[in-house]
């Protein structure tokens, strides 16, 4: 059985976010999203937060699960018994981070992959921390987030607001 890691933060999981989930879904056996506990970005959910979010939108996928995780993705990596890990990326931009990122994961676990799956074209300029901008200035977010999501998100924000 081949299985991949999907990791990050998903704070919120967009629809770029599905979209690559879909792809490793049906490219490995089993697909294992794997929700950063440890980050350093101003999350909006915590983490177990996340997770439910998670896997309440991958919920239709028969080969895919969520867990968190905490420390180095290639311990987590080795620890599951991953032959590769996916890295979604959206523009050029994206490309020399996530290069040194899946430099240095083969450094520290040699027999793991990247595997870098662009996102679709109507996904590129989506990221989580736009959609949290926009979100918090109470802009439409619709068709960028899983509905579930934006539903979240929204009900987040108005407790935020004085």
């Amino acid at each position: 059985m081949r299985t991949c890691i999907y990791s990050g933060t998903f704070d919120p999981v967009t629809n770029g976010h599905m979209d690559i989930i879909g792809r490793a879904a049906n490219l490995f056996d089993e697909v294992i999203i794997a929700v950063a506990r440890d980050n350093y970005k101003n999350v909006l959910f915590p983490a177990e937060e996340r997770l439910e979010i998670v896997r309440e939108v991958t919920a239709g996928f028969a080969n895919v699960s969520a867990e968190c995780f905490s420390g180095l993705l290639m311990d987590y990596c080795r620890e599951k018994n991953a032959a590769a890990v996916i890295r979604g990326l959206r523009a050029v931009s994206d490309f020399e981070y996530e290069m040194q990122m899946a430099l240095m994961n083969k450094k520290l676990n040699p027999n793991v992959e990247t595997v870098f799956l662009m996102t679709g074209q109507q996904y590129s300029f989506i990221s989580s921390s736009i959609i949290k901008d926009v979100a918090s200035l109470g802009g439409c977010i619709d068709g960028l987030v899983p509905p579930s999501v934006e539903r979240r998100i929204k009900e987040k924000y108005a407790l935020l607001r004085p």
